[in-house]
């Protein structure tokens, strides 16, 4: 069950109740007390707020209980999530005060006009007299927001701030949230390439499938930076990761294991592209209506690309049908589907990736028994399947080069690199993945994916570091 943390402000009436009775007040509906700060205090009455971590099913009994308890008003509640929202989470400011005139000239007129000329003269000088070397665009139509589905431009634009502050935390990143107010695949694809300019990459988010595909692809052919849609390509990546690291600890090999990927949308048939680039011979998509068999005829053009590929199994099924016998189970798609029976009917030593968010395809507590190595998408448990240990680190390669685009070699070296900061010494079941706050996964990302590009020719610029 998922936590949240409320201020709650109350009025205390002493000659009804002491503070020992609004903690048990609390404590009994389900909240956890975390700190206590007096706002006015006073004989007969007092003002606090009190900071309570409560489930989101618990945190309307406490306030309810408090309301109903004689000599307690509940004069107002802040959800500490909405209080960091307040006014947006990222701001934009200038390298440089201006001061004073001469300070202007430089910066706007007159002086700009020569490093405007400069540019229209020669535009590859915009990598290195504007902000396009170092900010990215994250692009969201919001119709496939992860959890919460099409809620649109505006709901998603908290998602996309996020992003951004995740961008320049973490690798120094500059990247701007831009929310499209439209679902027409042209009218997106025409805007993010009217846009392109500033910017010297575009990170697709939260777009839905199919339309997700189409868009990528023609913007990565018509445009000449770097396009990256992050919920398939980065779901892909981290899963590789983990799973490189999680055979390493069963004593499987690449080319020998069996795997189901269950959920074949955006994220799903990215990971199925992936796993076929790292060595997969046996490998079985499943939808809702079953297994993607080798061989069909499907509508969805990336169904039918996947039943067109040798490594697919030729075997028709429901998941729970064709999960017997895998030595992998990957999951994108929704809880509840899978019970201890289904996953103990896999090889000995079984992997499973159940990465449906909030609730996993598996309750975890039920699968641990049963297989070897575990991981969600959640940060409540060990082994947390998280785009954030890609884009940050992976766009911060792509701009230092100045990559035309993000191939598979570079995605493939990026899900390596990952992989490589669990050092064998730490290497266990319960640690197949780096903490996203580990400082060497955008040191060992970046310099993976600077390195790919070079070798397969995206690089337009050798950094310094690699000459």
């Amino acid at each position: 069950m998922a936590q949240t943390s409320v201020i709650l402000r109350l009025e205390l009436n002493h000659e009804q109740v002491t503070f020992g009775d609004v903690a048990g007040v609390i404590a009994q509906a389900g909240g956890d007390i975390t700190s206590i700060d007096v706002i006015r205090p006073g004989k007969a009455s007092s003002v606090r707020d009190i900071t309570v971590d409560v489930t989101e099913a618990a945190e309307a009994r406490v306030i309810e209980a408090l309301k109903q308890r004689e000599g307690i008003k509940l004069v107002n509640v802040s959800d500490r999530t909405f209080l960091v929202h307040l006014g947006g989470k990222i701001v934009t400011q200038p390298t440089m005060p201006i001061k004073n005139r001469e300070d202007l000239s430089r910066v706007y007129t007159p002086g700009v006009a020569r490093v405007c000329t400069a540019i229209h003269e020669d535009p590859k000088k915009a990598y290195s007299l504007t902000i396009k070397r170092n900010t990215i665009a994250v692009v969201s139509d919001g119709t496939a927001v992860l959890g919460l589905g099409d809620i649109g431009p505006f709901g998603a634009a908290p998602v996309m701030e996020g992003k951004a502050m995740l961008f320049k935390q973490l690798a120094g990143v500059d990247a701007f949230p831009i929310c499209l107010d439209t679902k027409d695949t042209d009218e997106i694809i025409r805007t993010v390439k009217a846009i392109s300019p500033i910017f010297g990459g575009i990170n697709l988010e939260d777009i839905a499938s199919p339309r997700c595909f189409e868009i990528e692809t023609r913007l990565a052919e018509e445009l000449d930076i770097p396009v990256f849609h992050d919920d398939q390509h980065g779901t892909a990546v981290v899963v590789i990761a983990g799973l490189l690291n999680a055979l390493k600890v069963a004593g499987k090999r690449m080319e020998h294991i069996r795997v189901v990927v269950n959920g074949i949308g955006a994220a799903g048939v990215s990971i199925c592209k992936m796993l076929l680039a790292a060595g997969v011979s046996k490998l079985v998509p499943v939808d809702r209506d079953g297994a993607i068999v080798q061989g069909e005829t499907y509508a969805n053009p990336m169904w039918q690309w996947l039943a067109k590929q040798p490594q697919v199994e030729a075997v028709h099924g429901s998941l729970k049908e064709v999960l017997a016998g895998a030595d992998v189970f990957i999951g994108v798609s929704r809880g509840g589907l899978l019970a201890a029976e289904d996953v103990q009917r896999m090889a000995p030593g079984s992997i499973v990736f159940a990465m449906a968010n909030p609730t996993p395809e598996i309750d975890p507590e039920e699968a641990l028994p049963h297989v070897r190595v575990f991981a969600t998408g959640r940060s409540d448990y060990p082994n947390q399947i998280n785009n954030v240990l890609v884009f940050p680190g992976l766009f911060r390669g792509a701009l230092d080069c100045r990559a035309r685009r993000i191939n598979e070699p570079m995605k493939l070296a990026a899900a390596r690199a990952i992989a490589s900061v669990v050092t064998d010494a730490e290497l266990n079941e319960q640690y197949i993945i780096p903490s996203i706050f580990n400082e060497q996964v955008v040191v060992k990302v970046r310099h993976a994916v600077v390195e790919a590009a070079i070798l397969t020719g995206e690089a337009r610029r050798i950094p310094p570091d690699f000459r």
